[in-house]
C-alpha cells in the first residue's frame, strides 16, 4: 500500500512500486500524460511516480535503518519556509520515498509522513539551509497493510525513519551541491 502526494497515482494507492522521472528544469508539460507515458515506456504498471529536475543519477541517495529504506532525490533552488510567502518557483524539489518492511495501518502511514517531515526539516536546518523544504516536495510511504498503529519519533519505527531520512537527505543534498555548480 502507498500513501503519497505524487503526481502519478498519488493518494492511497495499491502500488507495485515507484519511480522518479527526471524532467527539464524549465518543464511545463502535461505531467499526467508524461507520467503515464514514462510508466508504459519503462514496462511499469501501477507504479507511483515522482518528478524532479535534479539529475537523478547524480543525487539519488539511499539509506537503510532497521526495516526502513529511504530513497531521496534533492535539489533545493526553491527553498521555502512553511507559512512564508513562497519564492519564485524553480523546478527543484526534495522527493522522499520510504519503503517500510512492516504492516502498518493508514494512521501509522500518516504518522510516518509527520516523522519524515520532522527529519527533513531538521536536516535542512542542520546543514545551514534557512528552509523547511521546497515549494514542490514529494513524499511517499510504502508499506504492507497491517496492525502497527504508530510511527512517531518515540517509536522504534519512527527512530528508524528519522535515521534513514536524515542520512539519505544529507547525502543527496551534498551531492546536489557538488554537481549543481
Amino acid at each position: 500500500m502507498a500513501l503519497s502526494n505524487a503526481p502519478h497515482n498519488g493518494g492511497v494507492f495499491e502500488a507495485n512500486g515507484f519511480f522518479f522521472m527526471q524532467v527539464h528544469k524549465s518543464y511545463n508539460g502535461d505531467y499526467k500524460r508524461d507520467c503515464v507515458e514514462f510508466e508504459i515506456a519503462n514496462g511499469l504498471k501501477n507504479f507511483v511516480g515522482f518528478m524532479t529536475a535534479a539529475d537523478i543519477e547524480k543525487v539519488l541517495s539511499i539509506a537503510k535503518s532497521g526495516n526502513v529504506k529511504a530513497y531521496i532525490t534533492a535539489g533545493i533552488t526553491n527553498p521555502a519556509i512553511a507559512g512564508n510567502e513562497p519564492p519564485r518557483f524553480l523546478s527543484r524539489t526534495i522527493n522522499i520515498v520510504l519503503v517500510i518492511e512492516e504492516g502498518l495501518t493508514l494512521g501509522a502511514m500518516t504518522n510516518a509522513v509527520m516523522t519524515v517531515t520532522e527529519a527533513k526539516t531538521y536536516t535542512l536546518l542542520n546543514l545551514g539551509y534557512n528552509a523547511t523544504g521546497t515549494t514542490s516536495d514529494g513524499i511517499g510511504i510504502f508499506a504492507f497493510k497491517g496492525d502497527l498503529e504508530w510511527a512517531g519519533t518515540g517509536t522504534e519505527l519512527g527512530i528508524n525513519i528519522g535515521k534513514a531520512v536524515r542520512k539519505a537527505l544529507g547525502e543527496s543534498l551534498k551531492k546536489w551541491e557538488r554537481f549543481s555548480k
